[in-house]
């Protein structure tokens, strides 16, 4: 519709007026130089997500992947653009970690819930296949959690980033650079609602709120 147009159109405006008046040197060295990003940022899809405002990062900082439940497939499981950006930003840009972020109210994780739901869309209902192994996970961790969905969607949302991690290990570049000391990943969940950040460092163990870690 126009008026979506428009409402993005005024944003420029508003962009151009005040936002890079402001910052006009760092844009501009960005666009002299080449890219030189500290951490790969792979997050959700989802709208509310906002990677550099959740970090604080400026521009150049951060390289983003974004795509429904912040998933990796398994190396040569379904090799495409996620591969290649992965390969990409290891070998190339030569990142120094990555964030594998989650969030929640996450729409896959739902739809790995409710199959039925997403029955209509054989595209998405194939990709949510990466992240099966989490239901499964936290579905025997979560006899203990019977009659609380909330928290168990809290858990698949963790073992989904876990997962995926594990998937991340798989990359011929991931698994090399980190052999070499030069790589680091960490896992996330980012509470929409609340602010909270839920870090694992290392991406295996548990998931504690940034403010509260040593």
């Amino acid at each position: 519709m126009k008026e979506v147009l428009d409402q993005l159109k005024a944003g420029v405006r508003r962009f151009q007026a005040e936002v890079y008046p402001r910052n006009a040197e760092m844009y501009q060295r960005a666009a002299s130089e080449p890219q030189e990003p500290h951490t790969f940022f792979i997050a959700c899809a989802d709208s509310r997500i906002e990677p550099e405002i959740i970090t604080q990062t400026r521009a150049g900082e951060l390289f983003v992947l974004r795509n429904i439940g912040n998933m990796i497939p398994a190396y040569g499981e379904m090799m495409g653009g996620v591969s290649a950006v992965v390969e990409y930003a290891v070998s190339l840009v030569k990142v120094k970690h990555i964030v594998v972020c989650g969030h929640a109210d996450c729409g896959a994780m739902k739809g790995l819930l409710a199959p039925e739901s997403v029955a209509p869309l054989p595209a998405v209902k194939n990709w949510l296949t990466n992240a099966a192994a989490a239901l499964c996970v936290a579905e025997a961790l979560g006899e203990k959690h019977q009659g609380a969905p909330v928290e168990f969607i809290r858990r698949l949302t963790e073992q989904n980033v876990r997962l995926q991690i594990q998937h991340l290990r798989t990359h011929p570049s991931v698994a090399a650079a980190m052999a070499r000391e030069e790589l680091t990943i960490s896992g996330w969940v980012y509470e929409i609602g609340t602010g909270e950040v839920r870090i694992s460092e290392d991406g295996t163990g548990e998931f504690v709120p940034v403010g509260k870690s040593a």
